[in-house]
C-alpha cells in the first residue's frame, strides 16, 4: 500500500511535537486517532520509525533517514497547493510596462486588445523609454530591454530574440541601385543611431571580419525614427525584426545582403526586481507576450 500524505503529516507532527498528545491536540484529532496512524504508516513501510516508551520517544535509524524526506515531500506539496491556488485566482491589479517605443508600438500594442480580453480585471499601464530606466523610480513593475542585459541587480525573463536585417525601400533601391557586396554600402546612404553608436556596428560578414561599422550620414536617437526614414526612401537601415516584420511582409522594405549577415540575434529580456512569486498579473502578461513573440519566430 502506498503512503499517504496524511500519514506523512501526522509522523512529522509527532516528531515536531514531541509526544502524540501533542500532536493530536496540533492536528485536532484524539491520541488513539494518531497512535493508528503512526502503526499504519510503519506498516506501510514494514520498519519501526519511532521507539515508543511510556516515558519518551526515540527516533530509529529508519525514521531519521525518513523524517528528512517527508518533511521535503510536505514541502513540495505545500507549494504545488499554493501555486495552484494562485492559477485559480484572477489576474487583477494595475500593471506598469515599459518598453523602448519601437518595441511597445510593433511587439506589445498590436496584442492588447486579445490579453484585455483574456485579463479584464488587470489594469494596463504603457509607458515608452529609449533610454535604460529606474523600476523603482518609474513605478515600473516590468521593463523589456533588447539586447544584452549589464545589471546585476535586475531577474530577467528572457522572451526570445530578434534577428537583425539590412534593410530599404524599393522606391530608394530604384533609385540608387542594390547592393549586391558589403563594400557597396559605401556608395549608399546609411542611417545610423546617433545615441548609441554600438548599433551602428552592422551584422555583416566581410573579408576583414564579422561586423561592418558604417559611417552614418543620417542620424537618429529612434529605430522607430529611423524606419520611418527608410519607409520614405532616405536611405539603407540595419533594425530588428520585431519592428520590421510587417513592412518586409508587405513589400514597403527589402532585405539585403541576406547571405552576408552573420546571424546575430538581439536577445529580448523582461526585467524585474522581484525573482519568485512573481504577481500574477506580470506573470500572465509575460506568459502572454513570450508565447506571441515565439508565434512569430522572433
Amino acid at each position: 500500500m502506498k503512503t499517504r500524505s496524511e500519514e506523512l503529516q501526522v509522523f512529522v507532527s509527532v516528531i515536531d511535537c514531541g509526544s502524540i498528545s501533542a500532536a493530536a491536540e496540533q492536528l485536532g484529532q484524539t491520541p488513539s486517532a494518531v497512535s493508528r496512524t503512526l502503526a499504519r504508516l510503519e506498516g506501510k513501510l514494514g520498519t519501526t520509525l519511532i521507539n515508543r516508551t511510556t516515558r519518551r520517544m526515540d527516533l530509529t535509524e529508519e525514521g531519521r533517514f525518513f523524517v528528512l524526506h517527508a518533511r521535503t515531500i510536505l514541502e513540495q506539496m505545500s507549494e504545488l497547493e499554493e501555486r495552484l491556488s494562485l492559477h485559480r485566482q484572477t489576474p487583477s491589479g494595475r500593471l506598469r510596462i515599459n518598453a523602448a517605443a519601437p518595441f511597445m508600438l510593433h511587439a506589445i500594442v498590436p496584442w492588447i486588445a486579445e490579453f484585455r480580453a483574456l485579463y479584464p480585471a488587470i489594469e494596463l499601464e504603457l509607458n515608452t523609454d529609449d533610454l535604460i530606466i529606474d523600476l523603482l523610480q518609474q513605478s515600473t513593475d516590468v521593463a523589456i530591454r533588447i539586447g544584452e542585459l549589464a545589471d546585476s541587480s535586475l531577474h530577467a525573463r528572457s522572451l526570445g530574440c530578434s534577428p537583425i536585417q539590412i534593410l530599404a525601400s524599393p522606391e530608394y533601391l530604384q533609385r540608387h541601385g542594390v547592393p549586391h557586396q558589403v563594400s557597396d554600402l559605401t556608395e549608399h546612404c546609411l542611417l545610423g543611431f546617433s545615441s548609441l553608436d554600438s548599433l551602428n556596428q552592422w551584422p555583416l560578414r566581410h573579408p576583414d571580419g564579422d561586423s561592418w561599422r558604417i559611417r552614418p550620414q543620417l542620424t537618429a536617437s529612434s529605430g522607430e525614427t529611423l524606419r520611418q526614414l527608410a519607409l520614405a526612401g532616405q536611405g539603407i537601415v540595419c533594425l530588428s525584426h520585431f519592428m520590421t516584420h510587417e513592412d518586409i511582409r508587405a513589400g514597403r522594405l527589402q532585405v539585403l545582403l541576406n547571405e552576408a549577415n552573420n546571424g546575430y540575434r538581439q536577445p529580448i529580456h523582461a526585467v524585474y526586481y522581484r525573482n519568485t512569486q512573481l504577481a500574477l498579473r506580470i506573470q500572465c502578461f509575460l506568459d502572454f507576450i513570450q508565447a506571441k513573440l515565439a508565434a512569430y519566430a522572433f
